[in-house]
């Protein structure tokens, strides 16, 4: 059950000490669309509720799989939508996967290629 505490807005060097996230990057987020501030303060400082908390952690545990902040903000806009279409969601994480299984083979490419040249007799 949420109590009153869980319900008072966040400001941002809260949402910063709470989620590890520096404010420019927050603010750079807000920017974007990523996040929704609930207003400002008599003071101008942003107000955010809760939920930014998990809107945060889902940005960059996305990120950290190599999802693009557009990326991310299309899913996030689904999501905020309300009706997530699976199988929208879903072909944007196939070709994710497709696009990182490319750069392997790259990859994978590139280190035989440095390899014979290593090998070769200088």
């Amino acid at each position: 059950m949420l109590t009153q505490q869980d319900k008072k807005p966040l400001l941002i060097g809260q949402v910063t000490a709470l989620s590890g996230v520096p404010i420019r990057t927050v603010r750079y987020y807000e920017s974007l669309g990523l996040l929704n501030s609930s207003g400002r303060t008599e003071g101008g400082f942003r107000k955010f509720s809760s939920d930014v908390l998990t809107r945060l952690a889902f940005i960059k545990r996305a990120q950290s799989l190599g999802l693009s902040l557009e990326e991310i903000k299309n899913l996030l806009n689904i999501h905020d939508e309300g009706n997530l279409p699976c199988g929208e969601v879903k072909q944007k994480l196939e070709d994710k996967v497709n696009e990182i299984d490319h750069q392997i083979e790259e990859l994978l490419t590139l280190r035989d290629e440095l390899t014979e040249l290593l090998s070769e007799d200088v």
